[in-house]
């Protein structure tokens, strides 16, 4: 699985992460970040041109080296001044309440450990800083939520480590934060996959 997961996920990823219904959710829920950005899972970049005039930096946490080539192209074309922060998102090597604003879209779904992830996020977040959000996860549909949790596991060792059944809002709510804003519901897509939890989040003081 080494090569499927080093060479041939993050190519599949990049061709996933461009379909139209995921594109067209990106600017609502980026182009409020402001000041230092950090952008968990950057992939190939494809929100850094919906970053607006008050985002002075963007850090970037990208574990595939593949992904991390093509934002780094992206931000330079665009006028992005992008750096990479680090691989591991479990384990940042970034300064404690450093950051204005942590960026997450559809990550939470495949980090191994996302209690750590989240903690991390936290620990390097401004007190009145703010997380966006949008992640896929457990349907709120008894019907489609069983199905998620029956296929997780083969969907998860075929997906890159994906899995359809995490409940965001309860890992972040445990994790330390507060929601501003959230919104749940079905996206267009496979009801399986199209569950998004989307919103504000900040540290819960």
């Amino acid at each position: 699985m080494g090569f499927y997961n080093d060479f041939v996920i993050p190519h599949l990823i990049d061709i996933v992460m461009r379909a139209g219904t995921v594109k067209s959710e990106r600017p609502a829920v980026v182009e409020s970040a402001h000041g230092k950005v950090l952008e968990i899972g950057i992939g190939s970049g494809f929100n850094l041109p919906y970053y607006g005039p008050n985002v002075e930096q963007v850090l970037a946490i990208e574990p595939s080296e593949i992904l991390r080539n093509k934002a780094l192209a992206r931000a330079k074309k665009l006028g992005v001044q992008l750096s990479i922060a680090g691989f591991d998102a479990m384990n940042m090597d970034i300064e404690d309440n450093s950051v204005d604003t942590v960026v997450v879209t559809w990550v939470l779904c495949s980090i191994a450990q996302p209690e750590k992830a989240i903690s991390e996020m936290l620990r390097v977040l401004k007190p009145e800083g703010r997380l966006l959000f949008i992640e896929h996860g457990l349907a709120h549909s008894s019907g489609v939520a069983r199905w998620q949790n029956r296929l997780n596991r083969p969907w998860r060792c075929c997906a890159g480590g994906c899995n359809m059944n995490r409940r965001p809002d309860k890992l972040l709510e445990e994790g330390g934060f507060a929601f501003e804003k959230l919104e749940k519901g079905f996206a267009d897509g496979p009801k399986l996959l199209s569950y998004e939890y989307k919103g504000i989040a900040r540290p819960n003081q």
